[in-house]
């Protein structure tokens, strides 16, 4: 196929057309309405020969997803903000399940004050429900990782629900250059839905998600934990796959001059792409300077992470979101991982972008510079205006 200008919600549609899940059910929010308004354009033409299922919420959204993913149907949605707060009391309920489905989450802060612009306070707040979490940078990103999700989500070791993140606005409804696959590559590399166990089957009738008293709800629990253990490896094997038939490779920490570098920055999603850029113009001042990104955030690559921080004089966490009464939800993550250094780095943490603030070049450069000058507090407002 060739190279398409494209925004990124349409990218993520597009993949979900190459994909053509059994089942869709998803309701509007504002960035992510795009995403199913260009879906069930596919649908409607058909295009594909998905069940498209308007539903009149988010909750009923995602109710709808866990039944027919249940019954053995590949099943996406998406939402956004208040759409995965309004989810909520479904999330661990879908994971405890083992369903497998995916739904695309474009970024958006939390309300309130009611703001419809871009950080990562949806996501986190939804970051302990046993739900796989992958992160894209890029357009190029949303629609590959909307492609690998449903191979990590099915795969028998795993049967988690995942959430494939890219920020709302900055890639939602930014137009960027994207390489899309062949239909038939596609097809190929994400192969037939088959359930490791469908849940509601006439033939053979079970209980499901009854009431779970001491005695086993614990050990049910614990499953996820494994799961998400297991992920790791399926998670390696799935990027190195997609390397192979689109020339894209991906891992669970991406890694921009961390090798030499004295002092990193840790970020998630289209940050990254700006850190770089700031990173490049340290660099030309002879500053050992770099940044990295858990494409992956849950399972937390801990160990990873640890291998890279490793022995850096200092260490910036950026957090989208803002843990109130606390730190980041990012940076206790990353203290946590570097235990395992055996040179410990010092840690500070940068909160930064809320409600879409605006972050230039010159401020993540300030960054650095305050790590490196001693002047970084253990936490920090980035742009605040007090």
């Amino acid at each position: 196929m060739k190279d398409l200008a494209i925004n990124g919600d349409s990218a993520v549609a597009l993949a979900w057309k190459q994909v053509n899940p059994d089942v869709c059910a998803a309701y509007p929010i504002t960035p992510q309405t795009i995403i199913v308004e260009r879906f069930s354009d596919y649908v409607a033409d058909g295009e594909v020969d998905t069940e498209f299922v308007c539903v009149e919420s988010e909750h009923s959204a995602l109710t709808v997803c866990t039944g027919s993913c249940s019954a053995g149907a590949r099943t996406f949605t998406a939402t956004s903000s208040q759409g995965l707060a309004y989810m909520w009391e479904m999330l661990p309920i879908t994971s405890a399940m083992r369903t497998p489905l995916v739904m695309a989450v474009a970024n958006r802060a939390i309300s309130g004050p009611i703001n419809i612009n871009n950080d990562h306070g949806d996501v986190m707040s939804a970051r302990d429900t046993g739900w796989l979490q992958i992160f894209a940078e890029n357009v190029q990103e949303a629609y590959d990782i909307s492609i690998i999700a449903p191979r990590l989500a099915e795969h028998p070791d795993v049967q988690l629900p995942i959430m494939t993140n890219l920020d709302g606005f900055i890639l939602t409804h930014a137009i960027e250059r994207l390489t899309p696959l062949e239909d038939s590559v596609v097809k190929e590399f994400v192969g037939e839905f088959k359930p490791f166990m469908p849940l509601l089957d006439y033939k053979n009738p079970v209980s499901h998600g009854l009431m779970d008293g001491p005695d086993f709800y614990y050990e049910h629990k614990y499953q996820l934990v494994q799961a998400m253990e297991a992920a790791v490896k399926v998670i390696e094997d799935v990027f190195e796959e997609f390397a192979k038939i689109s020339g894209r490779k991906y891992n669970m920490v991406e890694e921009y001059m961390c090798d030499d570098a004295e002092y990193v920055a840790v970020v998630l999603g289209s940050a990254f792409g700006t850190m770089k850029v700031a990173v490049d113009s340290l660099r030309a001042k002879g500053l050992k300077v770099g940044v990295c990104m858990p494409r992956i955030f849950r399972p937390w690559p801990a160990d990873k992470l640890a291998k890279i921080l490793d022995g850096k004089k200092a260490v910036a966490v950026m957090d989208k979101h803002l843990s109130v009464g606390a730190y980041g939800p990012m940076y206790p993550e990353v203290a946590s991982a570097m235990i395992s250094c055996e040179k410990i780095p010092k840690a500070y943490n940068f909160i930064y972008g809320l409600g879409g603030k605006d972050v230039k070049v010159a401020d993540y450069e300030s960054v650095f510079e305050s790590i490196m000058n001693g002047t970084a507090k253990t936490v920090n407002y980035l742009g605040v205006e007090e």
